[in-house]
């Protein structure tokens, strides 16, 4: 069963946080999931939740296409392929994560 909750910034940061004065708000949002590198969040304002995904793994979310391009301009269309694959298998896992924390709290997908 995935947790529900509500996400607040702590007030201390940890000692690789850098402040961003005057940049930052703080303010409460809702936990479909646990938390995790792929968090389904919804934040105040939002009908429908989003994913929240951690920096290093929107690097190698990117990494991972370029990866793609670069076989296509080789002309490599196996490695393209196979490469192609792992991101939509990826970011299919991905989607069904956000599916079925919305499903588990009875909400209807936004697409």
């Amino acid at each position: 069963m995935a947790a529900q909750g509500r996400l607040c910034a702590a007030p201390l940061m940890s000692g690789g946080d850098v402040r961003l004065d005057g940049v930052m708000e703080r303010f409460e949002a809702e936990l479909f999931t646990d938390g995790g590198n792929d968090a389904v969040v919804r934040l105040p304002g939002r009908r429908f939740p989003g994913v929240l995904m951690q920096g290093d793994s929107l690097h190698i979310l990117r990494s991972d296409l370029a990866e793609v391009l670069e076989a296509c301009e080789r002309g490599d269309l196996v490695e393209a392929r196979d490469s192609a694959g792992l991101l939509l298998a990826n970011l299919d896992a991905l989607l069904t994560r956000y599916a079925d924390a919305l499903q588990e709290h009875e909400m209807s997908l936004p697409y």
